[in-house]
């Protein structure tokens, strides 16, 4: 039923036109991966797509420009060389949907169940779980006024990459099941955000999801970046295994679980909400000349919201939902970004017991007063005005203010 367009040469190639129950296969074969030469770029000029049964778009075998050995890996990638390249031509509108897992096994590994209708064991030769999908690192740009967009309605995840992911340009809509981006090479990928507008939320429908997940960095230097995470499940709008550094744009994510963000040149500031907020609001920062700094409207519900924004620089704040303002507790951490008064777990999360298996007791059996006063200057007292300072900023207990 499924009409696949085999690539399986280097160029550009202009897509344009409605293909209902198919797919687009760019492979340059398995010697390419090591030939700078074999580049394909795709030009989605009008272009609609819908595959069922697997990815829609899928780069197996281009030339690779990155390293995947893991002592070569840096959150420091130049993916310009990469052999798939997207290009979302200007004025256009391109629909991409697709994502039911593919799964591939190899040959006489499976086992299926007594009535042969699903499979019980077997060696996984592949795996393609995203609407839009490469096995090498691949870059997605827009034209020179970025005025192209590109929707994409995945049923499990968005964008996958098997390594890296650089997103130049170009305005991105992806509803999910699952992650919205997902980069899994395990601590070697790196998903890079320079320009466009990415605009991700993940709908729930399986029962998890990030917004963007990478096995290995994630890095916003530029664009404008919201990322909504799974509204019932514990995972987080942005989500890295090595790292996340936010260098500039404008970046608003939510979910039900704080990432650290490692760093970075730009503010950002960190609301832990009382209670779980429903979406289905604006939220907006207000600096204290009175100038709206971010005003995102937000659907998923979610406990965590982060913001940053190359305008959010030192001084006072009021902080609002819709029209209502909220109030919350700054949250001192120290210079490794850990709550005051919060030990960090030891290796292995188990802590060393103490000689003859008892700790011993304090002298005139009383534990002394933490030091630096903890008890008073781990939460400040709850206020309107929300304090950013230079790096990282924490604000707990958010909530409306009464």
């Amino acid at each position: 039923e499924h009409t696949v367009v085999h690539i399986t040469k280097p160029g550009k190639y202009i897509l344009s036109g409605t293909l209902s129950k198919g797919q687009i296969a760019v492979d340059l074969g398995e010697d390419s991966k090591d030939d700078e030469n074999a580049v394909v770029t795709l030009v989605f000029n009008e272009v609609d797509i819908t595959c069922t049964v697997a990815p829609a778009i899928i780069f197996y075998n281009v030339y690779e420009c990155g390293e995947k050995k893991e002592s070569k890996a840096s959150k420091d990638v130049d993916t310009s060389k990469a052999g798939a390249n997207v290009i979302i031509a200007e004025g256009t509108t391109n629909n991409v949907n697709g994502s039911y897992v593919a799964k591939i096994y190899e040959p006489n590994s499976v086992e299926l169940n007594e009535s042969k209708t699903e499979v019980e064991d077997a060696d996984k030769l592949h795996k393609y779980d995203g609407a839009f999908y490469s096995k090498m690192s691949m870059n997605i740009s827009g034209g020179k006024s970025n005025t192209g967009i590109l929707n994409i309605n995945a049923k499990n995840e968005g964008i996958g990459s098997e390594m890296h992911l650089t997103i130049n340009g170009g305005n991105i809509n992806i509803t999910s099941g699952n992650d919205g981006i997902n980069t899994n090479e395990d601590n070697v990928s790196v998903t890079t955000i320079n320009g466009g507008t990415l605009n991700i939320r993940c709908d729930g429908s399986t029962g998890e999801g990030d917004g963007i997940d990478s096995n290995g960095w994630l890095i916003i230097n530029g664009g404008t970046v919201i990322s909504q995470a799974c509204a019932t499940s514990g995972d987080s709008g942005i989500d890295s295994d090595k790292g996340i550094y936010i260098n500039g744009g404008k970046v608003v994510t939510t979910g039900n679980m704080l990432d650290r963000i490692s760093g970075g040149e730009q503010n950002f500031a960190v609301f832990k909400f009382g209670a779980n907020k429903n979406g289905n609001g604006a939220y907006k920062l207000i600096n204290s000349n009175g100038k709206v700094i971010g005003d995102y409207f937000l659907n998923n519900e979610f406990t965590y919201l982060i913001i940053s924004d190359d305008e959010l620089t030192e001084g006072n704040y009021t902080f609002w939902q819709n029209e209502l303002q909220l109030s919350g507790n700054k949250v001192n951490v120290d210079q490794n970004g850990i709550p005051n008064g919060e030990r960090p777990e030891p290796p292995n999360g188990e802590r060393p017991e103490p000689p003859n298996g008892e700790r011993p007791e304090p002298p005139n059996g009383e534990r002394p007063e933490p030091p630096n006063g903890f008890e008073d200057n781990y939460n400040e007292a709850v206020s309107k005005t929300f304090t950013i300072t230079k790096g990282e900023n924490q604000f707990t207990n958010v909530s409306l203010s009464n």
